[in-house]
């Protein structure tokens, strides 16, 4: 019978000479962004047009408790979407390219960069009657608040079809009202 030594072998050498092929790739990805590698592998809309649109979300639909991954998980299906149909991506890129326009014409920077949010919706105020921010808004309706690990978070239990509808399920349980 073999025994097998399963100490680890790990010398100070062998841990310094992997500390230092580390430094450079955490340097690279720190130099790109952590926050914003979700967008790099964008096949039709490019990272910074996501990256707005991220941004948008989250001021059309601003929720303070929320993380950036459930708005970065609701924009993502538009670059498919943008993949398949090139009227899309043009109305997307172009209401992009004009809103940036409208930031730099008002605070000289892009509209993913202005700091203020109350700057930012004045921005969107501006473009609200276009197309390309109806379709956003109508889109970021379904494709935030539809995702089930949200839903805690707002107070939503989900669907109670399964568990014999909502009259047995908490239907009568208003306790904020007082008893007539």
């Amino acid at each position: 019978m073999r025994e097998v030594d399963r100490r680890s072998h790990y010398s100070r050498r062998i841990f310094l000479q992997g500390a230092a092929t580390a430094v450079p790739v955490v340097a690279a990805i720190g130099a790109a962004g952590i926050e914003d590698a979700w967008s790099a592998d964008a096949t039709a809309l490019t990272p910074a047009t996501l990256k707005t649109l991220v941004k948008m979300a989250r001021d059309i639909y601003p929720h303070d408790f929320l993380g950036d991954n459930y708005y970065i998980t609701a924009v993502k299906p538009w670059d498919g979407k943008a993949a398949a149909d090139p009227a899309l991506k043009a109305m997307f890129e172009d209401g992009v390219r004009r809103l940036d326009q409208d930031a730099k014409d008002r605070h000289k920077l892009a509209y993913a960069q202005v700091p203020w949010e109350a700057d930012r919706v004045v921005l969107l105020q501006g473009i609200e009657q276009t197309s390309f921010f109806k379709t956003l808004r109508g889109d970021l309706v379904v494709s935030l608040y539809n995702q089930e690990s949200l839903w805690p978070k707002f107070g939503y239990e989900g669907s109670s079809a399964e568990h014999g509808g909502y009259i047995s399920r908490g239907f009568n349980d208003i306790d904020w009202l007082q008893k007539v």
